[in-house]
């Protein structure tokens, strides 16, 4: 028996109790992509016609059926070692993340999941990364999966173990990031009477988790696991808990690999194929208009070549939000760049303009919309999506599709081949002008010094040094927006940060998960990886240094030290006549920005970095910089360049929270008083 927990109320002590005895078996629903995903795909079937909803039931059906009635196979060729023999709970799992193609995992042992520890020692092919924090390798579970696509894997114990990857999963949710934890978990009979280091994971965590499991019996494992790696791969993204008690870890048995899935009712949800009657009121759409937008975002990461087809086809403008900076390559001359609250001008007025927003693979988030009604306010919203709970959240879609976004622009693509496009391109022609002329009035620019390192030029030269190749990770804080704005993002899955949850230290831990899986080891690609960090967010995950420096990771760090909050001071600056309130990070009694006297930059992190064995460099002077930069980059394994850069710099263009296009503030720094 296992429990599938994804209902909202908590087992309570006594239930807790009886499930350990075995006597309690919760059948709840597995949500296909997020909550009240149900609600909004009955609201969206009741905009269709009354006979296209049998048909739409039957090929779900039909979905749900093929899936559970057939013997999934495994992802790579497999042959189990053991045979028919029997083995531990601990090797099923282990062999079960064997037969889903896993090779790298990111695990901290403890006493409840030592087990499974043990028998990764006996795989043949899998390798665990020891970061030295769970928080840690949740993060870097999270940067091998957003780089890679595939599913990322955490391993932890019970308790404070299994708690520290509470913030992990949250992130995970939020930016839809395929993901298996694996915990530990206390002997079954010992669950619901506060044993040591017991903690109720699966109760903690149902509200940030797309699934998560309790196994209570160990017939079950092997289908569990195939479950959760094709529930956090599949429909919307997003990360499964499995909680393994201890006992079913040690006990043998033989799995039947070939057991079904028994999720029919999750997997006829998934969306269906895309219906060609509402692809065609797109193109309806964009016929009836003359400021057409395309708002893209994170649910694109599979459609970059659908994507790009379709903006160079249309010639339409195109703005991508944070999540999906990359897909289509942000020095084209067509991209708008980012868009939203610490988005260009140009990309902001497009959208407050236009009367046609063709949003793609988005959730209209407040960072992006701002005030809602005012945001996109003249136009027609077409938003397809895959996950039926985003349509209509926020704001109200006129056509709304939930479906898949790669096969839904295929469709659009052949539509517009039979459509006059110089034509539509001629009735597009003033408007393009419009928004090119607005990006010429208003381009992107900072101040440019040479008495200190503005961290824009930093990134900029990074930028350079690397010819726009490299996977950037980042913290959260300034040095994350000015990372989004300044870096060139060529391909998808090149960028990488904590967008819907904003995690300070998500940088490090996420850059080394990138460099493992782009090691040139073992077949897999080589690539640069760098993380662009600030000085507070760098410090909440510094002991990462050590994964890097112990298993040889070519994780560059670029740390922009400002000695502050930067993005809070920022807002003190701006709302609250710059009273600081605990952003200061350096030494109270030497301020490096009043004295200027190297050895007051607190802390000395190029001495800490030298202690964990990582090559160091500070560099202060702009004539220093590029050649710093070059040292990082040629210098093999890891390596920090910290860059020194004045406290008073701020994130432009930005709208306040809550604000609108006509509230963009795009000058001034914490020099200036407000």
């Amino acid at each position: 028996m296992h429990i599938p927990c994804q209902t909202r109320g908590g087992l309570g002590h006594a239930q807790r109790k009886a499930a350990s005895k075995g006597t309690l078996s919760a059948v709840a629903p597995v949500r296909p992509c997020r909550g009240h995903s149900q609600v909004v795909m009955a609201k969206l079937a009741d905009s269709r016609k009354t006979a296209a909803e049998p048909e739409e039931i039957k090929r779900g059906r039909e979905a749900a059926q093929a899936a559970v009635s057939m013997n999934i196979s495994p992802a790579v060729e497999w042959v189990d070692r053991h045979g028919n023999e029997p083995r531990k709970g601990s090797d099923i799992l282990v062999q079960a993340l064997e037969r889903e193609g896993i090779t790298q995992v990111f695990a901290y042992p403890g006493g409840a999941s030592m087990e499974i520890h043990q028998a990764l020692t006996r795989s043949p092919s899998i390798r665990n990364y020891l970061c030295r924090h769970e928080q840690g390798e949740i993060f870097a579970a999270e940067g091998y999966a957003k780089t890679t696509g595939r599913v990322g894997v955490c391993i932890a114990t019970s308790g404070p173990g299994a708690t520290n990857l509470v913030t992990g999963l949250a992130d995970a949710m939020l930016d839809s990031v395929p993901l298996v934890a694996i915990t530990g978990q206390v002997p079954r009979r010992m669950i619901g009477t506060d044993a040591f280091q017991e903690t109720p994971i699966v109760e903690v965590t149902r509200p940030i988790t797309k699934h998560n499991f309790l196994v209570m019996d160990i017939k079950d494992l092997a289908r569990v696991l195939k479950e959760a790696f094709y529930l956090a791969r599949s429909g919307r993204p997003g990360p499964v808990l499995v909680d393994v008690p201890k006992d079913i870890q040690q006990q043998l048995h033989v799995p039947d690999w070939d057991e079904p899935m028994s999720i029919s009712a999750y997997i006829s949800r998934l969306p269906p194929p895309p219906e060609m009657s509402l692809l065609q009121q797109v193109v309806a759409a964009m016929k009836g208009s003359s400021k057409p937008v395309i708002y893209y975002g994170g649910g694109c990461q599979e459609s970059r070549d659908e994507l790009r087809e379709f903006a160079y086809k249309t010639g339409i403008p195109i703005a991508s939000t944070l999540m999906g900076l990359g897909v289509f390559p942000t020095d084209d001359p067509q991209c708008l760049q980012m868009l939203g609250m610490h988005g260009t001008v140009y990309a902001n007025y497009a959208v407050d303009q236009a009367d046609l927003l063709i949003a793609l693979g988005v959730r209209f988030d407040d960072r992006v919309t701002g005030r809602l009604e005012a945001f996109a306010a003249r136009a027609r919203i077409v938003h397809i999506d895959i996950d039926a709970a985003e349509i209509s959240k926020n704001k109200t879609a006129h056509v709304p599709i939930c479906a898949d976004v790669r096969p839904c622009l295929r469709i659009i693509n052949r539509l517009l081949d039979e459509e006059n496009l110089p034509a539509l391109k001629t009735q597009w022609a003033p408007w393009v002008a419009d928004v090119a002329a607005t990006r010429a009035a208003f381009p992107m620019q900072y101040p440019m010094r040479d008495d200190v390192i503005m961290p824009q030029h930093a990134i900029q030269q990074l930028g350079v040094e690397t010819n726009g190749e490299a996977i950037i990770t980042t913290g959260v804080g300034q040095h994350q927006m000015w990372a989004a704005q300044w870096y060139p993002y060529r391909e998808p899955r090149s960028w990488v940060t904590s967008g819907g949850l904003g995690s300070m230290g998500f940088g490090l831990p996420s850059a080394l998960g990138a460099a493992a899986a782009f090691d040139g080891k073992d077949g897999r690609p080589k690539r640069i990886v760098v993380d662009i960090d600030g000085d507070g967010s760098f410090l909440m995950n510094v002991q990462e240094l050590a994964t890097v420096f112990v298993d040889k990771l070519e994780t560059k760090v670029m740390l922009l030290n400002n000695q502050h909050l930067g993005m809070v001071m920022q807002w003190e600056d701006r709302f609250y006549k710059a009273n600081r309130a605990h952003t200061y990070l350096g030494n109270p009694d030497a301020e490096w920005h009043l004295t200027q006297k190297e050895e007051d930059i607190y802390p000395n992190f190029v001495a800490i970095s030298k202690g964990f064995g990582v090559p160091s460099r500070r560099v202060i002077r702009k004539e220093d910089l590029n050649g710093a930069i070059r040292e990082m980059l040629d210098t093999p394994g890891p390596f920090l360049l910290e860059v020194m850069v004045p406290h008073i710099s701020h994130v432009l263009p930005m709208i306040p929270g809550g604000g609108s296009f006509k509230d963009i503030i795009n000058t001034g720094d914490g020099g200036d008083e407000y």
